[in-house]
């Protein structure tokens, strides 16, 4: 097995966990991280979002939080995994089960430079926002206007808690 792939093993063993320290530790200092809901510049930025995630989480109840992940694969340079995330939406109380799949590209020690989420936007938006995200999930501006949300969001707790 290729250290990166244990490097993965370790990020996502540490979600499931919601340990957002472990996983911000699996990043470069100038590490990206986009998906449609964030596009994130820098560790101090991809920490305050996994630590916002993960205490959202642990408000909503532990016991309401599940992570499976699976296909890790890794090499010198670049890694994939599919991870399933079983939760229940902050804003809302929804429950949501959100399937996505992750690229990586990973530093010579072994660090991420650069990950990328996919997952279907409109899938999510229904189950997470319910009638709002059947009507309009699908339209870009809808998609703009939650990112747009989401960034206050993690701005606010950036400047409260990092």
């Amino acid at each position: 097995m290729h250290p990166n792939e244990e490097t993965l093993k370790r990020f996502y063993t540490a979600f499931a966990a919601l340990d957002p320290d472990t996983m911000a530790a699996c990043y470069t200092e100038d590490a990206t991280f986009n998906d449609p809901g964030f596009s994130l510049r820098g560790r101090r930025e991809i920490s305050g979002m996994w630590h916002m995630l993960c205490a959202a989480a642990r408000g909503n109840g532990r016991e309401g939080w599940r992570l499976e992940f699976r296909e890790i694969t890794a090499d010198a340079d670049q890694g994939r995994a599919v991870w399933e995330a079983h939760y229940q939406f902050s804003a809302t109380k929804r429950q949501v089960h959100n399937i996505i799949g992750s690229e990586f590209f990973f530093t010579p020690e072994g660090l991420i430079a650069n990950q990328r989420d996919h997952f279907d936007f409109w899938r999510w938006s229904r189950q997470a926002l319910g009638l709002g995200g059947v009507m309009l999930g699908w339209t870009p501006f809808f998609k703009k206007q939650v990112r747009k949300q989401i960034r206050g969001a993690l701005d606010n707790y950036l400047e409260k808690h990092l």
